[in-house]
């Protein structure tokens, strides 16, 4: 039934049919003949357990037995008829606690065998081994519901949590004397003037003007040293276009080339008609 219909089952005025419930406006008088209702569709427990030796120390505890004198006949009696209850209704769970309901049924029945008078002072007690599994569970059930009891976070303590404001570094500026900086400055210009750097230009020179200027130094007719028409300032190449002017008036016929014996000093000079 959906909560719909729970919040719509309200009491009937007097005369009319007693509504059982109202869905979707719909009411229903009597319940309907298909309706199936499975067997575990309500399950109650008032006790639950943990396991058989949790089960036995319940039925002790609440009957206030010493545990060191556990009347083992009507524990066992007991015990088998949670067991058989749990055999019911959860068939699944009932495995460890048959397990147990053996051991009872065996100390049961040897402490109901009869014993000769010499061999009770040798026998050891049947209840012995059961009795100290009982105080050892007893012992870590006492320290677990004690531990359990401490404050636990995030059941009694709360730690409050706070986003730490975003933290920004300041850059702290050096203290500079203005002697350091201009010594700084100083050694910058020194470096600069090592990279120095001189763009050359060359001058551009034409054979054709040199041609003229080496005409006009030999008008009068006289010999002129071949040597003396060059200038070594002028460097390399006032040089070679010197000598190409002087080859190029040679070759046009303007000037003549002296020379009185082998290895002898060179003239030059205007050639004649």
């Amino acid at each position: 039934m959906s909560q719909q219909a729970e919040a719509e089952a309200v009491d009937t005025l007097p005369g009319e049919q007693l509504r059982l419930a109202l869905v979707y406006g719909e009411a229903f008088n009597e319940l309907p003949q298909d309706l199936y209702i499975p067997p575990d569709a309500l399950e109650v427990f008032l006790e639950a357990f943990e396991g058989p030796l949790d089960l036995l120390l319940y039925l002790i505890r609440k009957q206030n037995i010493d545990i060191l004198d556990i009347p083992v006949a009507e524990i066992t009696r007991q015990y088998m008829g949670y067991v058989e209850l749990m055999k019911s209704v959860r068939l699944e769970l009932a495995a460890e606690y048959l397990v147990m309901a053996a051991m009872l049924a065996e100390i049961k029945s040897r402490m109901l065998l009869p014993r000769s008078t010499a061999s009770e002072e040798d026998e050891v007690d049947p209840r012995a081994e059961l009795i100290r599994r009982l105080q050892e569970y007893e012992r870590f059930k006492a320290a677990s519901e004690g531990l359990d009891e401490l404050p636990r976070v995030g059941r009694e303590l709360h730690v409050p949590r706070l986003e730490a404001p975003e933290a920004r570094a300041r850059k702290l500026l050096p203290s500079i004397s203005l002697e350091e900086l201009l010594l700084s400055m100083a050694e910058v210009l020194r470096r600069a003037d090592m990279f120095e750097s001189h763009q050359i230009s060359r001058e551009a020179l034409s054979t054709r003007e040199r041609m003229s200027l080496v005409l006009e130094r030999l008008q009068g007719g006289a010999f002129v040293p071949f040597v003396a028409l060059f200038s070594a300032e002028e460097g390399r190449a006032g040089v070679v276009v010197t000598f190409i002017a002087v080859l190029e008036l040679v070759k046009e016929s303007l000037v003549e080339l002296v020379q009185n014996e082998p290895l002898a000093p060179i003239h030059v000079r205007l050639r004649t008609e």
